[in-house]
């Protein structure tokens, strides 16, 4: 899963990369309101935990900018401002939660993974394929009740699937979301990469549809 960190103060942004990285997800950060805005109109990230008081264009305008163009990741808005007026304004600008600054980094996680999951349509961390049971927040598999031994990556990869329900999700769209845009990873090794995850899980829940992409089992 791919968030963007919009935040000015380094220290605070630095914080939430590393608790987000933790818990598996990659991170880009923007330091101002408009590498914001651009960042989220031309990259594809599945959410974004976003400031208020920015440099260059204040977070207000660039969620407005995000939704006008309709980009619907969803989005934590994070404030040290306890003015309850401004989070009124900011979940009517399409902002999908608000958390006041100082936070807890567990609360945080715990927001961003509630948000992924209604997201998806899913009612709980843990999601059921078969045999195969993936639960985001522990970041574990079993198989027909058996620990799978994944590596962070090899995670990542089924997680992401397992958040893309009744879908394909085509090599390009995975080294995204699994590596980061400044990354250059090819098609190739995400092949390789899902060829080690079905030597683990087996063939049949890591599935291809041919020019589309791999689903996870049947895409439910």
């Amino acid at each position: 899963m791919r968030a963007l960190v919009v935040e000015d103060e380094a220290a605070v942004a630095e914080d939430i990369r590393a608790a987000l990285h933790a818990a598996g997800f990659v991170v880009d950060i923007a330091p101002d309101g408009r590498d914001a805005w651009f960042a989220g109109d031309v990259e594809d990230y599945d959410i974004a935990i976003l400031d208020l008081g920015l440099p260059q264009l204040d977070g207000l305008s660039v969620l407005k900018r995000w939704r006008a163009a309709d980009r619907l990741f969803p989005v934590i808005i994070v404030s040290a401002r306890g003015d309850w007026t401004e989070r009124v304004e900011g979940i009517n600008a399409g902002a999908d939660d608000y958390l006041g600054k100082p936070f807890e980094m567990g609360e945080l996680i715990a927001r961003v993974r509630g948000l992924l999951r209604r997201a998806a349509g899913r009612g709980s961390n843990v999601v059921a394929v078969g045999p195969l049971r993936i639960d985001s927040q522990r970041m574990t598999a079993e198989l027909n009740g058996v620990p799978v031994r994944l590596s962070p990556l090899e995670f990542r990869l089924l997680d992401y699937l397992a958040h893309s329900p009744a879908r394909a999700v085509s090599a390009m769209e995975l080294a995204d979301h699994l590596y980061g845009a400044a990354d250059t990873t090819d098609s190739n090794a995400i092949e390789a990469l899902v060829a080690r995850l079905r030597r683990k899980v087996g063939a049949g829940l890591v599935t291809t549809r041919r020019g589309f992409g791999y689903m996870l089992g049947d895409g439910g």
